[in-house]
């Protein structure tokens, strides 16, 4: 069961309880209309409730350090890909910045051994040859490894942001600037408030049997 409800009005209901009665066999008359015997009361599943996002993600980072941007807060809207934090991260970053010179040095030497030419000597005549295939390959391949390598140092750089994985609200925000950050945290919230629903939270094994697809229910708060 989902509603839709406006974004200011998320912080008040969502911890707020609720009662849902569930009308297992409703009846419309008192008495059968063949037998004029009377028909039982109506039998009722009672169980509690809150109202939560129908998408949530409690976030953290794999990695410890301190916290140097933090450029949301509570109650901000965000977009799938928006930046939530940024640790201070300069030992991955100059890792980046050396893999990259690393490829740039192999890419030159490589380049170079296309064009580079060895002096043989041949029946008393000096001839200028390109280098063997092999110093090309192994050329080739300190590049595919240069390149392996900063990609690695790239991915390793990425877990020091945080980023939304969806668009939502930040519900929670348990850092600020400057502060240390531990790794497998949640230290974000976020959900999507377009969409919520209402979960039950004391609904017994004895009666779930008895809900089915379809039926009415009453909602009081």
């Amino acid at each position: 069961m989902q509603t839709r409800m406006k974004q200011s009005d998320f912080l008040r209901l969502i911890c707020s309880g609720f009662l849902v009665i569930l009308l297992v066999n409703p009846v419309s008359t008192v008495f059968a209309s063949e037998a004029a015997q009377p028909i039982p009361a109506q039998k009722t599943v009672t169980a509690s409730g809150v109202v939560v996002p129908a998408q949530v993600s409690e976030l953290g980072f794999l990695i410890s350090e301190i916290a140097r941007e933090v450029p949301v807060k509570e109650g901000d809207s965000v977009k799938i890909g928006q930046t939530l934090i940024v640790l201070d991260t300069p030992d991955l970053e100059y890792a980046v910045t050396e893999a990259q010179a690393a490829l740039h040095s192999a890419q030159t030497y490589a380049d170079l051994q296309k064009y580079r030419r060895v002096k043989n000597r041949r029946n008393g005549k000096i001839f200028y040859d390109v280098v063997p295939v092999e110093y090309r390959q192994r050329a080739d391949a300190r590049v595919q490894q240069a390149q392996v390598t900063l990609e690695v140092a790239r991915i390793n750089l990425a877990e020091g942001t945080l980023t939304a994985p969806f668009d939502g609200v930040v519900a929670s925000l348990k850092v600020i600037p400057a502060e240390f950050v531990q790794s497998d945290q949640a230290i974000v919230t976020l959900a999507s408030l377009n969409n919520l629903q209402v979960e039950t939270t004391d609904l017994s094994e004895r009666d779930i049997t008895q809900v089915s697809i379809g039926a009415p229910v009453t909602i009081s708060v």
